[in-house]
């Protein structure tokens, strides 16, 4: 690993920073809420599940790390228990207020119970043995090999539309659980999904991921065109995604070792070869868009700090797999692009959203609604390589 100077200080000191942002997330009612632009939970807004998951996978990494956080562990793995599932049909909600059951916080249910068994949190065990088996039986489709996106609360109705971005959490989730369980076949159906979307379409498609697919996993390049901007589904190119993807290809690489593709290394340096070339403004305000087309086009400049905390962390990964000090030059321009524009030195956190002119806006994102982003790429550099941060933090057995 690189000696303590080649990460900035404040980066080594920022997830204790933004821990202290989210001390009053934890929702009255169970689950975390929605914060504002100061911290303050939001309690007029349902309880959603993403958010739950991904603070709930937050602290217990804080706790595995010695930090104090074990009562905000113990609270999510309680809403995930009761609030948030569905104790009729099984599954979860996406929210208080909506019973549709979606791959995409099903990923983050995974996710959250294998970071907070690694912590030791009673009924996370359990919990993560449930959450493998609805995405299992409800959302793997063995045929593609690939994950469905959004079904009814009755389990009855699927949704006409496979997508990208629920298929790459679920990656993430996969990781994470088989480092926790010890279980390889997670990390062989995380392997199923990047072969299909990564060593396949978004090598087709000059490395720039299609992000919407039908039934049939047939691209579906205009969806949401008439709506370019949209926080989940949003028309052309992701540039946080390729970033995204690139970082957990390399720990898909880690989870595998020895029977790991050889395609997979250079897969990841092509997604953040692309991302950096077509996702950097060149308007004289620098900064990450956050869409493009197909062509490399920007779509949307809006910057989200969510992509800029994904290259960092690819950046990251990529040099400490490879050495490549390239990567290190990028890691280290965009921690100072980071700390100039989206750190919010006054009220905490990171700015969720700026404008092409980089001045703090809410067009996408209203509020700081969560920590998880900026929290993982700040804590990155000071773990050893691994194939999800739970592994990477789990005490020895």
């Amino acid at each position: 690993m690189d000696s303590p100077s080649s990460v900035p200080a404040w980066v080594r000191a920022e997830p204790a920073r933004l821990l202290g942002f989210a001390a009053r997330a934890a929702h009255p009612g169970g689950g975390f809420a929605w914060l504002d632009d100061a911290g303050h939970p939001v309690l007029d807004r349902p309880v959603e599940t993403w958010i739950t998951c991904r603070m709930t996978h937050v602290f217990a990494l804080a706790a595995l790390q010695g930090t104090d956080a074990g009562e905000q562990v113990a609270h999510g793995v309680e809403a995930l228990k009761g609030l948030l599932r569905d104790p009729e049909h099984g599954g979860w909600y996406a929210s208080t207020t909506l019973s549709d059951k979606r791959a995409y916080e099903h990923a983050f249910v995974v996710l959250a119970a294998a970071s907070a068994a690694a912590a030791g949190a009673g009924g996370a065990e359990p919990l993560l043995a449930e959450a493998l088996d609805v995405v299992e039986r409800r959302f793997w489709e063995p045929g593609p090999g690939l994950v469905a996106d959004v079904w009814d609360r009755g389990w009855t109705r699927l949704e006409d539309y496979r997508g990208a971005n629920a298929n790459m959490h679920t990656v993430e989730a996969f990781l994470a659980a088989a480092d926790v369980t010890g279980d390889g076949v997670w990390a062989a159906r995380a392997l199923s999904i990047v072969d299909k979307l990564v060593h396949g379409e978004a090598r087709a498609h000059g490395w720039l991921l299609p992000e919407h697919y039908d039934p049939q996993w047939r691209v579906r390049p205009e969806f949401n065109r008439a709506e370019p901007a949209h926080p989940f589904r949003p028309f052309g190119a992701t540039i946080g995604h390729l970033f995204e993807w690139a970082r957990l290809v390399v720990h898909l690489k880690r989870a595998l070792g020895e029977g790991a593709p050889d395609w997979l290394l250079p897969d990841a340096r092509a997604l953040f070869a692309a991302a950096d070339r077509t996702g950097w403004a060149v308007d004289g305000h620098p900064g990450f868009v956050y869409t493009t087309d197909f062509a490399g086009t920007p779509v949307v400049r809006t910057r989200l700090h969510w992509v800029v905390a994904e290259a960092i962390a690819a950046a990251w990964t990529l040099h400490q797999e490879t050495g490549d000090p390239a990567y290190l030059e990028r890691f280290t321009a965009w921690c100072d692009h980071a700390q100039r524009c989206f750190v919010d030195a006054e009220l905490g956190s990171w700015h969720h959203e700026l404008d092409p002119r980089n001045r703090p806006a809410a067009t996408v994102w209203a509020g700081k609604p969560d920590i998880y982003h900026a929290y993982q790429a700040t804590l990155l550099p000071s773990l050893p390589p691994a194939a999800s941060f739970a592994g990477a933090l789990r005490p020895a057995h």
